[in-house]
């Protein structure tokens, strides 16, 4: 099977384009800076997968709220509209999400046929997933993959609070109330290989279980045998990401039921195990 990938440089892109060379696939790597290019490298493709976007961990000024919603959104518009005239476009379109579609709640369980929120990140998932659909139009077979919190080693939250919790400063963010629906790495590129492979319509990428933060923080300190004594305010994140930090301070209980009924078997349910696994791997255990 050929297979492009937008986005083929980040931390899923990495993983996923590791994953499709080891069952064989052929894989072509694109960036939508380049759409013409991108369009190229698609024609006679089995499938596309699109992981492209703008980092949304960072200070949303009015510049980088308008690259969040480009790269998600009007990228792609262009993309799927020279697909649309291409000669042979890719029979499956698989596209990038994230459960910040649902909008935040420390109440309320979200699942596939939720609602999409009315903030910032929900309203561009909303219109990302739009732009997705739109590859039907050339006969595709489309998927949306709204991802979770993925816990990995090389990119990610992880990366950034795995150092800090080592020596010790790690603590829980904002109230500790706020849901995090994480998810590790190799559930994600499963579950995106599954999209390729067979998947249709919008799957959750979560575990099963999420947690709250401060339930979170507990057990990432248990993990690595240190204390998480430390808390980081709410006020400080705000000076630092101003709208941004929503991210980190507020949450969603999200669970994967559609990716369970079409028969997705996860390697990790439950924190524990995908935090000892990821700890072994930095500890050289």
């Amino acid at each position: 099977m050929k297979v492009t990938v937008l986005g083929a440089s980040g931390f899923i892109g990495r993983h996923l384009r590791t994953a499709l060379a080891a069952r064989g696939d052929q894989v072509a790597e694109a960036s939508l800076r380049d759409v013409d290019a991108a369009a190229r490298a698609c024609e006679n493709a089995d499938a596309l997968v699109n992981l492209s976007g703008e980092n949304v961990a960072q200070r949303w000024t009015p510049d980088v709220k308008a690259r969040i919603r480009s790269s998600r959104v009007d990228a792609p518009r262009v993309l799927i509209g020279r697909l649309r005239n291409a000669a042979s476009p890719p029979k499956v379109y698989v596209s990038a999400s994230a459960i910040g579609y649902y909008g935040t709640s420390e109440t309320a369980t979200f699942v596939e046929a939720s609602p999409p929120g009315d903030d910032f990140l929900a309203r561009v998932c909303v219109d990302w997933e739009a732009e997705a659909a739109r590859a039907a139009e050339f006969g595709a077979r489309v998927t949306r993959v709204r991802m979770g919190l993925v816990l990995g080693t090389d990119g990610g939250a992880m990366a950034r609070i795995l150092p800090m919790f080592r020596l010790g400063a790690g603590g829980v963010v904002a109230s500790g109330r706020q849901w995090y629906s994480w998810i590790h790495v190799d559930d994600v590129v499963a579950i995106y290989l599954d999209a390729i492979d067979r998947l249709e319509g919008p799957v959750n990428a979560t575990a099963p279980n999420p947690v709250q933060n401060a339930e979170f923080t507990r057990v990432l300190a248990h993990a690595l045998h240190r204390p998480a004594v430390a808390r980081v305010p709410e006020f400080a994140l705000r000076m630092m990401l101003g709208e941004g930090a929503s991210v980190a301070t507020q949450g969603q209980r999200v669970i994967p039921e559609r990716t369970l009924a079409f028969g997705y078997r996860f390697k990790f349910t439950e924190l524990e195990a995908a935090l000892g696994d990821l700890v072994a791997k930095t500890s050289g255990a």
